[in-house]
């Protein structure tokens, strides 16, 4: 590890020297620009769009260089979309040729393949690319969404390829270390058969679901709550990002799509004789099945999961009442693993849920009892 970099907080020591260059201002290259700079690095910014540009760089995400300009930066980021970020590394790679060159894209294989089949791109050229893939997002998009601890504890995938240097490759994990994220090293089709089942899926399955609330009547839709709201909320997502991304990972996706359909037929035939002989039994193992698969799900830091308690408790709809329970909480010595709200429709209270270890649920329901807060059982 390198001492903190010039201007940078006394405490933040680095593994990038810098200067940084990223390439594509949207939320993921804005919010990276964001983090490294909070480090004291050198950040340096582009962007086709200028209007993108400009309001990475007032929101003080780095400083805007141009192609004239006599910049050697340590390393590029290129933060564009997928149709786009083979040939934006293959410039990058001519342009800087002592940089190192990584792209944050949610796909890997086919940019690889792109650049290995680029006549313009040496063999000594790929030396000094590396795939990488921070696992975070948001609905929202665009620079002005961006935030510097957006990858702070979440897995910064590092995808080399067998001729990436081993210089690019400490650089590519020192970027996501500088981010506060957790480095994971896979090949590409590992890494893209991964994201398939775990990112691109559950994004077809929110859209697909949310699709059949057009031409949903009012009423049925005020009657909606957090189970809903949860299962849609990344159908909000930005459509012309997510059609390149799926487009590039067909491959994988396609039989995870054919075993959904396999399954939906399943139901559909069981739901057509809810009464017949073996109907119950084939529910109860489908809804099984989504049981075991939901506990295979990492816990709290990436831990092995594990089952919380669970405490409704009513909240009026005023300011500071989440705050008060929070640190009444607090006070009574109890840690969170987890929290929900869901406001009442109608009503001018909400209920907020809270998780904790099966072994404190007793105490804080009684402590908080104790205290005034209406439980619900």
């Amino acid at each position: 590890m390198t001492s903190p970099s010039a201007g940078s907080p006394a405490d933040a020591a680095t593994y990038l020297s810098g200067p940084v260059l990223v390439i594509g201002t949207g939320l993921l290259g804005a919010s990276a620009a964001l983090g490294l700079r909070h480090c004291g690095l050198d950040v340096a910014l582009r962007d086709a769009s200028p209007t993108a540009q400009r309001v990475a760089e007032d929101l003080g995400a780095g400083r805007v260089v141009g192609q004239d300009e006599d910049f050697r930066p340590e390393l590029v980021i290129v933060a564009t979309p997928p149709d786009v970020t083979a040939t934006v590394v293959a410039a990058a790679l001519h342009e800087f040729a002592e940089a190192t060159v990584v792209d944050i894209a949610s796909v890997k294989a086919s940019i690889l393949e792109a650049l290995r089949a680029d006549p313009s791109v040496s063999e000594d050229d790929l030396t000094r690319y590396v795939g990488t893939h921070p696992m975070a997002g948001r609905e929202r998009s665009g620079p002005s969404a961006a935030r510097g601890e957006l990858f702070t504890a979440m897995p910064w995938v590092v995808v080399a390829h067998p001729t990436s240097s081993k210089r690019s490759v400490r650089l590519a994990k020192a970027a996501g270390a500088d981010l506060g994220a957790s480095v994971i090293s896979m090949d590409a089709d590992a890494h893209d058969q991964a994201v398939a089942l775990v990112s691109h899926f559950p994004q077809i399955a929110s859209s697909l679901l949310a699709s059949r609330l057009l031409d949903a009547p009012a009423s049925a839709l005020s009657l909606a709550g957090n189970g809903l709201r949860d299962t849609t909320r990344i159908a909000a997502s930005d459509p012309a990002l997510w059609i390149q991304i799926l487009a590039h990972n067909a491959t994988n996706l396609v039989p995870i799509l054919s075993g959904l359909r396999a399954d939906l037929d399943r139901l559909i035939a069981t739901l057509s004789a809810p009464k017949a002989p073996g109907s119950a039994l084939d529910l109860a193992e489908l809804l099984g099945e989504g049981n075991a698969g939901q506990a295979r799900i990492p816990g709290k830091h990436g831990a092995p999961p594990q089952s919380f308690a669970t405490i409704g408790i009513i909240v009026d709809d005023k300011p500071g009442q989440i705050a008060r329970l929070l640190a009444e909480i607090g006070e009574e010595g109890v840690n969170l693993e987890d929290l929900r709200m869901e406001h009442s429709a109608g009503h001018q209270v909400g209920l907020v849920e809270v998780q904790v270890l099966p072994g404190r649920r007793d105490d804080l329901v009684h402590a908080l009892t104790e205290r005034g807060w209406k439980i619900v059982q």
